[in-house]
C-alpha cells in the first residue's frame, strides 16, 4: 500500500497494533473515531476507515473531548506525536487526563519532530543532536509517561514499536478502559534522529529500544552491551514499560451530564 511514511519507520507497526487491538475487542467500525493532531504519527488517520478527524496542531485532545461529549457512544481514539502532544498541544493534553475524559491516547514517541525537519522535541534524550540543537540537547526530557499519572490519567502504559505483540494487548486494555487511557509508544525516526545520532538503521533502532527497558536492562545487567550487541549504540537509560497506573475515578462525561441533569431538576422544582 502507498505511504508517506520513510524506510525503517515503525509507525506502520504501530498502527497495525492498534487495528489488532480494536480487532479483537469486536468494536465496531462505525463506532470508533480516530482524531489525531499533525506529524507523521498522525497521518497515519488517513490510512485507517474509521470516522476520522485531522485537527490542528496539538489540538487534537480538545477535538477529540468535544467529540466524545456529543458522541459518548462513540470509543474515541487520539492520536498524537511527542511535539505534537507534548509541546504544541501539552496543556490540551494533561487537561484531558486531569478531566478523566473518556479518551484512549496514543503518543508515538520518536524523540523529534520528523516531518518538519528534525528539529528539537521535548522528548529528545540529553545530549541528542537535532536541526535546532547542532551542540546536542541540554534540556532534560520529558518522561511522558510520569507527566500523565501526575496529570491525572486513570490508566497509563508504555510499550515499544519494536514488540508489537506486547504493544497490541496493551492498547486493547487502554482500549476497555473507562476514563483517560494514555499508552506512550517508543518508536523510531531513522531519517532524522538516527541519522543525526548515528544511531543506525530503523531495524538498529528498533533493537536498541528492547535493550533500553527497565527488564531487558536488569537481564543483560551481567553482561557488556558490546559483547551482546557489537557496533551498536550504547543503552540508554533504562525506562519501564507495561501498564504503569490503573485506577478508577468518575469519568468527565458522566459528571457533567449527573450535574446538568440535578440542575434541571432543581430548577423545576423551584419554578412557579
Amino acid at each position: 500500500m502507498p505511504h508517506i511514511l520513510c524506510p525503517g519507520c515503525g509507525h506502520g507497526i504501530v498502527a497495525g497494533a492498534l487495528l489488532r487491538a480494536i480487532c479483537r475487542l469486536g468494536l465496531d467500525q462505525d463506532t470508533v473515531a480516530v482524531v489525531a493532531g499533525i506529524g507523521c504519527s498522525s497521518r497515519l488517520a488517513g490510512y485507517l476507515d474509521f470516522c476520522t478527524l485531522h485537527a490542528t496542531h496539538g489540538r487534537a485532545p480538545a477535538f477529540a473531548t468535544g467529540l466524545k461529549l456529543a458522541r459518548p457512544d462513540l470509543h474515541v481514539i487520539v492520536i498524537t506525536g511527542d511535539g505534537d502532544g507534548l509541546a504544541i498541544g501539552g496543556n490540551h493534553l494533561i487537561h484531558a487526563a486531569r478531566r478523566n475524559v473518556d479518551l484512549t491516547c496514543l503518543l508515538f514517541n520518536n524523540e523529534i519532530y520528523g516531518m518538519t525537519g528534525g528539529q528539537l522535541a521535548p522528548t529528545t534524550r540529553e545530549g541528542g543532536v537535532a536541526t535546532t540543537a547542532p551542540y546536542g540537547n541540554v534540556e532534560p526530557p520529558f518522561d511522558a509517561c510520569r507527566l500523565l499519572a501526575a496529570a491525572g490519567a486513570t490508566f497509563v502504559a508504555r510499550g515499544l514499536a519494536a514488540q508489537p505483540l506486547v504493544l497490541e494487548e496493551l492498547i486493547a486494555r487502554a482500549l476497555a478502559h473507562r476514563g483517560f487511557a494514555f499508552v506512550e509508544v517508543l518508536t523510531d525516526c531513522p531519517e532524522f534522529h538516527g541519522r543525526y545520532n548515528r544511531l543506525g538503521s530503523g531495524a538498529a533502532m528498533l533493537l536498541g529500544q528492547i535493550r533500553a527497558t527497565a527488564a531487558v536492562e536488569a537481564h543483560l545487567a551481567p553482561l557488556a552491551s558490546t559483547v551482546v550487541h557489537p557496533g551498536l549504540p550504547p543503552v540508554r537509560p533504562p525506562v519501564e514499560t507495561g501498564v504503569l497506573v490503573e485506577t478508577t475515578r468518575p469519568e468527565f462525561g458522566d459528571r457533567l451530564r449527573a450535574a446538568a441533569a440535578r440542575w434541571a431538576d432543581a430548577r423545576e422544582d423551584h419554578a412557579p
